[in-house]
């Protein structure tokens, strides 16, 4: 018996409605949801503002540099002359460094004999007839290492100066490109050095890539330990008396690493100084150079007012809060949350504007209040600064009513899933 071709057409389209019904219902009930939709808030950051910021000088060339964990100046603030200048005696650091790297003072003791010739002496008496610092040496003498780097450093004493590389390089001259070969490899850029001395207008660099210098001298525990013992060390057999010339505003708790005057680099001082921390942190370490400066009327007050900005600058800000929002969430049903930050991030700006927030929030369909999302960051001074973001309230699963009236963004989000 055949079937009429109306019976046909109607037991067709029921297998095909059958079959519809049976691939769209699964489809749509199971297939994934797209996901939520993302506005980052205009001004969602709650940061504190950070405080005013480190005063330097405009007069001279000028650089301030904390000291970070792993020994390195992290450059705070610069003032007046950014480039190239005459830096003085500070080139008697550089004189130290490069001899110590090759030749270290050692942990105890006073290091190898240095004899005193006639070369020596003869610089003795031509610094002296310049009205230069020096130190009295006599021809036969023999110092030891550690009170020839005593005698540069802390007497800024030019015959001891050119004593200790013709000691170490054989003269001035070898020395001169040794030292020069050094402060390349170690990164100095800008700054090269003449002589031994400091007092050749053609020792030069820059005030920040002196405040990395004196981050290295204080890097060398023995150096560290010359300074910090000021200039008369607990006496033992031999030791020179050596007086802490270098030594400038020590009752306002500066300790000065280099201090000296030339025509061409004016008054010049490289100096360090600890300050306060937050609540329960160590104290930071403070590096500084001060070059081409007028007097002392300039210099001391610039100094003490550069100190005292950086101890307000160092108190820690309030950079991300918990709880505020950096975004808000939207799903196409209609469920709706915020994405807060779950921590509080504090830092400190050194007086330096804070950067932008950035804002990423992962693609997410549904989620249950309290998972993180996403995350927020904040560029400072010291580095970036972020906090995990977490949603305020659930984003559900909208239900089979929402699911099957909705292919389109059903199957939009089928599609851009099978795209990830």
């Amino acid at each position: 018996m055949s079937l009429a071709p109306g019976r046909i057409v109607g037991i067709i389209v029921g297998a095909l409605a059958i079959l519809g019904i049976g691939v769209y219902g699964p489809a749509m009930l199971l297939g994934p949801l797209p996901d939520v939709m993302v506005k980052v808030e205009g001004a969602a950051d709650a940061a504190g503002e950070p405080a005013a910021p480190i005063v330097l000088p405009g007069t001279g060339a000028n650089a301030l540099a904390v000291i970070a964990d792993d020994g390195s100046a992290e450059t705070l603030a610069l003032g007046g002359e950014a480039g190239v200048v005459p830096i003085g005696g500070a080139a008697k650091l550089v004189a130290v460094l490069a001899t110590l790297e090759s030749l270290p003072l050692p942990d105890e003791g006073a290091g190898p004999g240095i004899p005193i010739g006639p070369a020596d002496y003869t610089d003795y008496l031509r610094y002296s007839g310049e009205g230069s610092r020096t130190l009295q040496v006599s021809p036969g003498e023999t110092w030891t290492e550690r009170d020839v780097v005593r005698a540069v450093l802390l007497a800024s004493s030019n015959n001891h100066a050119d004593t200790l590389v013709r000691w170490a390089f054989g003269g001035v001259e070898p020395y001169v490109a040794a030292a020069n070969e050094w402060l390349a490899e170690n990164g100095f850029e800008s700054t090269r050095v003449d002589d031994a001395t400091g007092l050749s207008g053609d020792n030069v660099g820059t005030a920040e890539e002196l405040t990395r210098l004196v981050a290295l001298a204080l890097a060398d525990p023995e150096i560290a330990e010359i300074f910090d013992g000021s200039a008369t060390p607990t006496p033992t057999p031999g030791t020179r008396n050596v007086p802490d010339i270098a030594a400038h505003l020590e009752g306002d708790g500066v300790r000065s690493i280099s201090r000296s005057f030339t025509d061409q680099a004016g008054l010049c001082l490289l100096f360090t100084a600890e300050i306060p921390g937050a609540e329960g942190d160590e104290p930071r370490r403070i590096v500084g150079a001060m070059l081409r400066m007028p007097d002392y009327e300039t210099l001391d007050p610039a100094v003490l007012a550069a100190l005292e900005s950086t101890k307000v600058a160092a108190q820690p800000i309030t950079v991300i809060t918990s709880g505020t929002a950096y975004a808000e969430v939207e799903a196409p049903w209609g469920d709706r949350g915020e994405v807060v930050a779950s921590t509080t991030r504090t830092a400190v700006a050194w007086g330096t504007a804070l950067g932008e927030t950035s804002v990423t929030v992962e693609p997410f369909s549904t989620a249950a209040k309290g998972r993180d999302v996403g995350r927020a960051a904040v560029s400072t001074a010291t580095g970036e600064i972020a906090s995990p973001l977490e949603l305020s309230a659930d984003i559900r699963d909208p239900g089979p009513l929402w699911r099957l009236s909705h292919p389109v963004e059903l199957i939009s989000a089928f599609v851009a899933d099978q795209e990830r």
